[in-house]
């Protein structure tokens, strides 16, 4: 059966179902996901196919949420497992989804409702920011290390989609095909542009700007700004109160 959305639910990513009236996060569906794809699959291997697959473009649940996920969704009968026989060297859990997991995942995933804008938030980009507080060179360095990081993190795209391509049944996997592209796409221009601010840090440096400055005293930001005359700069933006200021009367 469809699922039933009201307009706060939707906003924060999550949907009523129509049978029971669970709420579902948007980890819940995506542990469905992974399971409305062909076979049956344990709550470990649906971690090791979320690390090599959902991290490139959203995240990969922990394995406690992927387990705690799969009870809810088969509490539900989103979902159905069954352990393996006595003849297996180990007891095992197999989970597949289920028709009505399948037909709530597909109303979810075709909802005609707005999937709100990406979320970005750089580590990196941060300690760029306060660079005026770091020593010279580190920031270089830093970047250089991201840089590494993400060529590791784009071989292992390429071969995630060497494993789709190889996989059976290969028009099921053309949707994560097209995703993990995507990722691709980005890791690529993400080393790109982390080439770029290397470039645009070694210039700093050459103009002597590159390394730990003194910082200015509160009263100095308050006399200072973008507009407050040659030599004169603030990290505050233009317009913001600095200190106790009168209460307009």
């Amino acid at each position: 059966m469809a699922a039933r959305r009201t307009t706060s639910q939707q906003q924060h990513g999550s949907t009523v179902s129509a049978e029971g009236g669970a709420v579902l996060p948007p980890t819940a569906w995506a542990v469905l996901g992974l399971l409305s794809f062909p076979g049956e699959r344990t709550g470990y291997e649906l971690k090791k196919w979320a690390d090599a697959s959902l991290r490139f473009f959203y995240w990969s649940p922990a394995i406690s949420q992927i387990y705690a996920e799969l009870r809810r969704l088969e509490a539900l009968g989103y979902a159905t497992s069954r352990r393996s026989g006595p003849d297996a060297p180990r007891t095992k859990r197999a989970y597949a989804i289920t028709d009505a997991g399948r037909a709530a995942l597909s109303a979810w995933a075709d909802a005609d409702r707005d999937v709100g804008p990406p979320v970005l938030k750089h580590p990196l980009l941060l300690r760029v920011w306060l660079g005026h507080l770091t020593a010279p060179g580190r920031l270089r360095d830093l970047v250089a290390e991201h840089i590494a990081q993400l060529s590791g993190e784009l071989e292992e795209v390429r071969t995630a989609l060497a494993r789709v391509a190889r996989a059976d049944g290969a028009q099921a996997w053309t949707h994560p095909h097209v995703a993990l592209r995507w990722s691709e796409r980005r890791l690529e221009a993400e080393v790109g542009l982390a080439e770029t601010m290397l470039d645009d840090l070694s210039a700093l440096e050459a103009r002597g700007e590159g390394g730990e400055a003194e910082v200015p005293s509160t009263s100095a930001y308050a006399s200072s700004g973008p507009d407050a005359g040659p030599g004169r700069q603030s990290p505050l933006p233009p317009g913001q109160p600095v200190g106790d200021s009168p209460t307009p009367g």
